[in-house]
C-alpha cells in the first residue's frame, strides 16, 4: 500500500508542554493509525469548515473552536437557501462556497453530510486534547434537531445492483486490447472477490496477489492490508476462482505487472502506464462499459458490484454467513437486507392474486 502522508496544513498540533521529538512521534503516530481514506476526508472537511468560518466571519479557526460558531455552522446547513433572501448571510456564504467548488447548491446538505464535517472537526479537537463546542448542551440539541429536519429516506448507492446477468453484458463489451483486459480483470476481481470497494480496488499491490496456486488448482489468493470494516492485518485472504481468476492472470500477462501497482491507467494508445489507478477511474470505467452494453446512464454504479455480488448470492440460495466471508460485512443487519429484498420477491404470498 502506498505510504501515507498527512495533510500539512492541517496536522493536529500537539501541545505546547510537548517536545518536539514528542509533537514529531505523535504525528507519525496519527498518520499511521488513520487509514488513508479518513486522512483524505479530513483534509476535505477542514478545507471546507475553514472556507466556512472565512466566507462567514472574515476569520480562521479558532482552537478549541466557539460554541457561537459552531451553533452557525449548523444552523448555515440546516436549511434550504434557494428561497432565502440574496442578502441572506447564509446564503452569501454558500455562495462563495459555491464559486470556490466546494459547494455544490444552495440545497439543504444532506444530514450526513453534516455530520461527517462536524466529525472530522471534532476529530481534530479530540487530537489537540481540546473541548469540543459540539459537545455543548445547546449546540448538541440543535444538530439533533436539524438532522430530524433535514431527514431523507437514505439513497441507494447503486441504482442497481450488478448481478451475474449485468455483469455478463459488461463482460461482453470487453474484447481485445490491454484496456479490455484491465476492465474485465477489475469488473471480475470487484464481484467475484465480495464486492470490493474501489478504493479496495485500486489500493492493490501485485504483492498483494498470490499466483502459487494457479496452475495446479486455478486458485487466486488476495490479500486486502485493510479495508472500511478491518484493520491492518484482521483482514482475511481472499479468494478468486474460474474466470475471475483467470482474467487477472491474464491482465498480469499483457500489461507484464511484476511489481507496483497492480491496476494502472492504458493510455490512448495502449500502453500501460506505470502510476495508480484513482478510485474515481472504477467509476468510470463501469460507467464506459455500462454504455457500451446499450444500458441507460445512470443504471448502476461502482457500489452495483458490491450489491449485486450479495443480492445474486441470495437469488441462488448461497447462505449469508458465506457471502459475508467475501463481503467482509461487519453487521449482519446490512447484507441481511439484500437477501431480504429477494425473499420477498420470490415469496409465494406475493402470486396470490395470479
Amino acid at each position: 500500500m502506498r505510504p501515507m502522508t498527512a495533510p500539512a496544513p492541517y496536522l493536529p498540533a500537539a501541545s505546547p508542554t510537548l517536545s518536539q521529538a514528542d509533537q514529531e512521534a505523535l504525528t507519525d503516530l496519527y498518520v499511521r493509525g488513520t487509514p488513508e481514506n479518513t486522512l483524505r476526508a479530513y483534509e476535505r472537511d477542514l478545507l471546507y469548515v475553514t472556507a466556512w468560518k472565512f466566507a462567514r466571519f472574515a476569520a480562521t479557526l479558532d482552537w478549541p473552536e466557539s460554541e457561537a460558531t459552531a451553533l452557525a455552522f449548523i444552523l448555515d446547513h440546516a436549511r434550504d437557501l434557494n428561497d432565502a433572501p440574496e442578502t441572506d448571510v447564509a446564503r452569501e456564504t454558500a455562495e462563495a462556497l459555491i464559486a470556490q467548488g466546494l459547494r455544490k447548491s444552495l440545497a439543504c446538505p444532506a444530514p450526513s453530510t453534516l455530520d461527517r464535517r462536524i466529525a472530522s472537526w471534532l476529530a481534530f479537537h479530540r487530537m489537540k486534547n481540546l473541548t469540543s463546542p459540539f459537545d455543548a448542551p445547546q449546540v448538541k440539541q440543535a444538530r439533533a434537531k436539524a438532522r430530524r429536519a433535514a431527514a431523507r429516506p437514505p439513497a441507494p448507492k447503486s441504482q442497481h445492483p450488478i448481478t451475474r446477468d449485468i455483469l455478463e453484458q459488461l463482460l461482453a463489451t470487453c474484447r481485445g486490447s490491454r484496456r479490455d483486459c484491465r476492465d474485465r480483470a477489475i469488473l471480475t476481481l470487484g464481484w467475484a472477490s465480495g464486492g470490493r470497494r474501489r478504493s479496495e480496488i485500486t489500493g492493490l499491490m501485485f504483492e498483494d496477489v498470490s499466483l502459487k496456486e494457479f496452475d495446479k488448482s486455478g486458485v487466486v489468493w488476495i490479500s486486502l492490508l485493510e479495508t472500511k470494516t478491518t484493520q491492518k492485518g484482521e483482514t482475511p485472504r481472499l479468494v478468486l476462482k474460474g474466470r475471475a481468476a483467470q482474467a487477472l492472470v491474464h491482465w498480469i500477462e499483457v500489461g507484464e505487472i511484476n511489481d507496483g501497482p497492480l491496476f494502472r491507467p492504458v493510455s490512448k494508445a495502449d500502453n500501460v502506464l506505470r502510476r495508480w489507478l484513482s478510485p474515481d477511474a472504477i467509476y468510470q470505467i463501469v460507467k464506459h462499459r455500462l454504455a457500451l452494453a446499450g444500458l441507460p446512464a445512470g443504471f448502476a454504479s461502482p457500489h452495483g458490484l458490491r450489491s449485486g455480488f450479495l443480492t445474486q448470492a441470495a437469488l441462488d440460495g448461497a447462505p449469508i454467513q458465506a457471502a459475508m466471508r467475501l463481503s467482509l460485512h461487519r453487521s449482519m443487519a446490512q447484507a441481511q437486507k439484500y437477501y431480504d429484498d429477494v425473499d420477498i420477491a420470490e415469496n409465494p404470498a406475493a402470486d396470490l392474486l395470479g
